[in-house]
């Protein structure tokens, strides 16, 4: 099979790879499609990148492949998989922190998915695998796995109803943000530079939009002069929280959605012990926010379908990451 392996020193190569073999309780996924994450671009272009591997993990495809002992999906399914599960039973599962999970982080796809086949191991059948129903497309399928860490990461950001929420960078991210922040009942502020990306955010829900000035006067207005309750950071790394700082009102949140440059958070530990501000991150999702996000798609409550902005094959992966890298392009869908 024909794969897009990431080799460090090398980049992205295309490469023949034999098709995965099955066990009990597994399934082996014809891709259809998969969507290119920023965790997969940060991988490719990190100094010191770990492979050689498939990377991709927002995936649908079909099922040519059943192992022993499966009920809930048979051939010729159309199913969407997620690439990491945890135990359920450990000390990080029961306190609602599952991507800490040993097991979790053990877990994955095999390879990733950009790949012509995948092969699903038997518990990201039993816990991370949903049948998409006709009416659902290829595309929003693939937007499961990344609106489940976007709705942990909204709830443990602890937004309230009322609350004024400012959303740091729209790409794909930060307009699913905008969505579920809404739908929580803040009013929220979008923040991003690039003038489409500050308008898709309007059109999303969004109250006010646009690059930072804009964005924290607007976040003051509507708090009347307190400030925004939570900022979300989807891009931007460590310099961007001074800048949070100033839009959040006292006893406000800022919740680091993403990671990014910086080896040190550039705010005084005064300025946040006087202020009790508060920070916080969510690294990837959990079964039940899978099951979740799985549930609003198919439903059509939250709208992907402005997000997805190219289509590439498999062959052009490079092509897509540096779309996404000089942010021409809000998300790209790689295709076998």
């Amino acid at each position: 099979m024909k794969a897009s392996v990431f080799r460090p020193g090398v980049g992205l190569t295309a490469e023949e790879r034999p098709v995965p073999t099955i066990g009990p309780a597994e399934l082996l996924l014809r891709l259809r499609g998969c969507g290119l994450c920023g965790s997969d671009i940060a991988k490719v272009v990190a100094p010191t990148g770990k492979g050689p591997a498939v990377l991709g993990h927002e995936l649908v495809g079909d099922v040519v492949g059943v192992g022993d002992g499966i009920g809930a999906f048979g051939l010729g399914d159309r199913v969407v998989a997620a690439h990491h599960v945890p135990c359920g039973d450990c000390h990080y599962c029961r306190r609602g922190s599952e991507s800490m999970c040993v097991t979790f982080k053990a877990s994955n796809l095999d390879p990733g998915g950009f790949a012509e086949y995948v092969r699903v191991p038997a518990a990201n059948v039993r816990h991370a695998t949903f049948l998409v129903p006709a009416h659902v497309s290829d595309e929003a399928a693939s937007f499961v796995e990344p609106l489940a860490c976007c709705l942990r990461a909204t709830r443990r950001a602890g937004s309230a109803p009322s609350d004024t929420a400012v959303v740091v960078g729209l790409g794909s991210i930060g307009c699913l943000f905008v969505q579920l922040l809404r739908r929580a009942g803040a009013t929220v502020v979008g923040c991003d530079p690039i003038p489409e990306r500050a308008a898709l955010a309007l059109e999303l829900g969004a109250a006010a939009s646009g690059a930072p000035e804009r964005a924290a006067t607007a976040a003051r207005g509507l708090s009347e002069g307190r400030g925004a309750d939570l900022v979300v950071v989807t891009g931007g790394g460590a310099a961007v929280l001074p800048w949070a700082a100033e839009v959040l009102r006292d006893g406000g949140a800022v919740h680091y959605f993403a990671g990014g440059g910086g080896t040190a958070l550039p705010l005084p530990l005064e300025r946040l012990y006087h202020r009790e501000l508060t920070i916080t991150a969510t690294y990837s999702s959990s079964p039940r926010d899978l099951a979740e996000a799985f549930a609003l798609l198919t439903r059509g409550e939250i709208d992907v379908g402005r997000l997805i902005t190219h289509r590439l094959p498999l062959a052009r992966l490079d092509e897509g990451v540096a779309l996404m890298r000089h942010h021409q392009a809000l998300k790209v869908f790689v295709t076998p």
